[in-house]
């Protein structure tokens, strides 16, 4: 468990076991696993996530999808180039706040950080992958840019959290 206190409002993050024991990886632990019906809303698309986590008000997110894609470690740097090139083809007007590829727990993790229009605000998005079982593993960590102050460096806590197993 760990807890990240900004102002008056305190985040604990415990570690959870997902696709049936694979990865770890650490999520506030207010979050529940999203309703379908707000699945369906929030994600309208065929290729929804495998699992999301989210807050009371749908706002903050922590979703993970294990693809049918082929991945390895020698390929991180050709998804992250090849998403980079996607974004930025979806959301010309997106905001990049980074992108890279860390170590995390032994594992090459490429990520991507960039704010994107929504319908009514824009969204942060820290995407982050690495595979799993010659799989690729997309994680999202998504929150309106109202929270992004706050909950940016509890994205990335997440991300540096996970593991495969």
């Amino acid at each position: 468990m760990l807890s990240i206190s900004f102002g008056q409002t305190s985040i604990k993050l415990k570690t959870k076991s997902l696709l049936d024991d694979l990865v770890e990886i650490m999520i506030p632990e207010d979050f529940k696993i999203m309703s379908e019906e707000m699945l369906k809303l929030k994600y309208p698309s065929a290729n929804r996530p495998t699992i999301v986590y989210t807050n009371e008000s749908g706002s903050i997110n922590v979703a993970l999808n294990l693809t049918t894609s082929s991945a390895s470690q020698e390929l991180i740097p050709q998804f992250k180039e090849a998403l980079q090139n996607t974004f930025k083809q979806v959301y010309p007007s997106a905001k990049w706040k980074g992108n890279g590829i860390n170590t995390i727990n032994d594992k090459k993790v490429g990520y991507l950080e960039l704010v994107t229009p929504a319908i009514d605000t824009e969204v942060y998005n820290l995407i982050f992958f690495t595979d799993v079982n010659s799989q690729l593993l997309l994680c999202t960590f998504n929150c309106t840019v109202q929270y992004l102050e706050e909950w940016q460096s509890i994205g990335h806590e997440i991300m540096n959290s996970l593991k495969v197993k």
